[in-house]
């Protein structure tokens, strides 16, 4: 149990706060498209769907294009923007798509860039072709 000071606020900065953007696919299980927690802010992975729940056809390049939209709308939500993205984690579902996601990718960020992890792995939900997930730091 923390001691707080008799005047500290109700609400503590340890707290973990959903944040939910109707601007990008909602949760469609039991996570949520971001939290904040103090000044991170950790979002879930996001796939190409649009935010009507409908999967982007057409290959890489709109897939990753989708999926950074729906980032960025999750990062508005919580007064944040690209500049404040630290780390981003890919998974691409075949690692020979790293160039075509690669460039999308440079159109949504600026130098200094965060730090990255790019992992191929075996499946992604609905077969998509990519998913990332960001951490940023608010503030």
């Amino acid at each position: 149990m923390t001691n707080l000071p008799s005047d500290a606020p109700d609400r503590q900065p340890s707290q973990k706060e959903v944040i939910a953007s109707g601007q990008a696919p909602a949760a469609i299980g039991p996570y949520s498209q971001a939290i904040r927690f103090g000044s991170l802010l950790v979002t879930s992975g996001q796939i190409p769907l649009n935010p009507a729940g409908e999967l982007i056809e057409g290959g890489i390049t709109p897939q990753t294009r989708q999926v950074l939209d729906n980032l960025r709308e999750v990062l508005a939500e919580a007064g944040a923007s690209f500049d404040q993205v630290v780390k981003t984690t890919v998974f691409l579902s075949d690692m020979n798509n790293f160039a075509a996601m690669n460039a999308v990718y440079a159109e949504y960020f600026q130098a200094p860039y965060p730090a990255r992890s790019t992992v191929q792995v075996a499946r992604l939900p609905r077969d998509v072709l990519v998913e990332i997930e960001v951490l940023a730091q608010l503030g």
